[in-house]
């Protein structure tokens, strides 16, 4: 029965010791498992050996980015999620579309808290996080607990009381043999990939407003399948915006009778603005000239216009400039 919650931003648990989910040591043995999963590896043509740049500037591959598990969590709970995206993933569009949100959100969720579980360990080994000094605003870190907590829900009753924590767009793609990529902006909790037919974005602790916010386009291209630079450019899109979300989401978190309830507190709260900053489209251009780098297109050539920035769809349907 759950009594207390494992918050490992409390006293920086970071350590490799813990199970990085539960917190669990005693009822089974802790194991070291991979932040980017042996099927996916396998599915994008990976060797394990790709590199990646961390926070601190440190040059990992893929094969030692891992975070510690009890065999427990990882073989009754973590495993099985795995074995439904992983079939999902091989399969394209058609069934991961039909996914249950909840377990996409669970998946990414894990995806991106293993890298900040990474780059959280990097720190604490330099001696940049500890409890009497914290290089890190808090804000980020209360983000970052209120992920961990809701991605409990991979092995214990976590109930979402009359809301979704997240945005999660699922499109088909033109291309049917999309290399696999992925990207993700662990400050908005932002993230997306593409592979074979399909493509994912997803803002993990917005309240679903993210998603609301470019309903129009959404609903215009639904069904629709995506050119390569229309996926990059709804990518963009969705970076930007939640990049203009003004607002920190706080939750009331309780455990009762062994599940996890967390209801959230309106985004409005008190401020008298709106709940994203202003649109600019000279800054949107910015951040879609770094997604359009493979077609070479300049930001003067995408704001040339600058009340219309050049668009793949038609109508472009951009957000409305104040």
């Amino acid at each position: 029965m759950i009594s207390t919650i494992y918050q490992p931003f409390k006293n920086f648990d970071f350590k490799h010791k813990n199970c990085f989910l539960s917190g669990d040591t005693f009822t089974a043995p802790v194991v070291e498992t991979p932040v980017l999963p042996e099927w996916l590896l396998k599915i994008a043509g990976f060797s394990g050996e790709e590199r990646i740049k961390l926070l601190d500037e440190s040059i990992r591959t893929y094969n030692s980015l891992t975070i510690p598990c009890n065999t427990e969590v990882l073989e009754h709970f973590i495993q099985p999620l795995e074995d439904r995206i992983s079939a999902a993933f091989s399969a394209g569009y058609a069934s991961v579309s039909r996914l249950d949100e909840a377990d996409v959100f669970n998946w990414i969720g894990k995806f991106m808290y293993g890298l900040i579980y990474v780059e959280m360990n990097a720190a604490v080994k330099q001696q940049q996080l500890s409890a009497d000094g914290v290089n890190m605003s808090q804000g980020l870190m209360h983000k970052f607990g209120n992920l961990h907590t809701m991605i409990q829900k991979m092995y214990t009753d976590v109930v979402f009381e009359d809301f979704t924590p997240w945005s999660i767009v699922v499109v088909p793609l033109e291309e049917k043999d999309t290399p696999f990529s992925f990207r993700d902006e662990i400050n908005t909790m932002t993230f997306s990939l593409k592979l074979k037919d399909f493509g994912i974005i997803a803002v993990l602790q917005d309240n679903g407003t993210n998603k609301k916010y470019h309903q129009e386009l959404l609903d215009q291209i639904k069904g629709n399948r995506l050119s390569a630079q229309q996926f990059e450019e709804l990518c963009a899109r969705f970076y930007y915006s939640a990049y203009l979300f003004n607002r920190l989401p706080e939750y009331t978190i309780m455990p009762v009778e062994g599940s996890i309830y967390i209801e959230a507190m309106p985004l409005r709260g008190t401020l008298n603005k709106a709940i994203f900053d202003p649109w600019q489209h000279k800054t949107y251009a910015q951040v879609l000239q770094d997604f359009w780098k493979p077609w070479g297109h300049t930001l003067f050539e995408i704001i040339k216009d600058p009340t219309n920035p050049i668009s793949y769809f038609s109508p472009p349907s951009l957000p409305a400039t104040s």
